[in-house]
């Protein structure tokens, strides 16, 4: 559930079975969180909230409700993007280079620009938007070459090399930016 708050903006209210008390933490995208017990109404968690403001105020490191929203709406796009061209740059590197996967999804973690399952599903993060076009190749290719190697090691690597002979260049670049948005 969202309460929308003039103060705090979107407040998330996680409904939990295992919850004797209400709890108040800040989400990772900055905004304020609530855990409360499962069979909450919305008016005694409003009430809540509007109970303990000046100590949320004075405890929680909150975000300005105003840069969440600039935050989601860039969040927004970025998938947009992402949906339109990462799907197809990938199709045209596995065909390319003879792989084959089953599944591709869109993520958007923190701290990973991609991944390989041992199910052949394909993770592209939603941030490869924001960095240059060769670097978005290279994680593509690198979580290709896991589809053969499932590791980091030299097989893995010299099969990385053969698509992208300058791969540890854009390793090496790709350091300087955050998947995060």
């Amino acid at each position: 559930m969202i309460i929308e708050d003039p103060e705090f903006g979107e407040v998330i209210v996680r409904k939990n079975a295992l919850v004797s008390g209400i709890k108040f933490t800040v989400s990772m995208s900055g905004r304020l969180q609530m855990s409360v017990p499962k069979y909450t109404r919305e008016a005694l968690a409003r009430r809540f909230l509007e109970h303990n403001r000046e100590l949320i105020r004075e405890k929680l490191p909150l975000r300005d409700p105003s840069a969440q929203r600039a935050r989601d709406a860039k969040k927004k796009l970025l998938r947009k993007k992402a949906k339109e061209y990462l799907p197809y740059r990938l199709e045209y590197f596995a065909k390319l280079y003879g792989y084959s996967y089953d599944k591709m999804r869109l993520s958007h973690a923190g701290t990973r620009w991609g991944s390989c399952s041992s199910s052949r599903t394909i993770s592209l993060n939603i941030g490869l938007m924001q960095v240059p076009e060769v670097l978005r190749d290279y994680v593509i290719l690198h979580e290709l070459a896991h589809l053969n190697h499932m590791d980091h090691s030299p097989a893995f690597w010299a099969e990385v090399g053969s698509h992208d002979p300058r791969y540890k260049a854009h390793r090496s670049k790709l350091k300087q930016f955050s998947p995060a948005v």
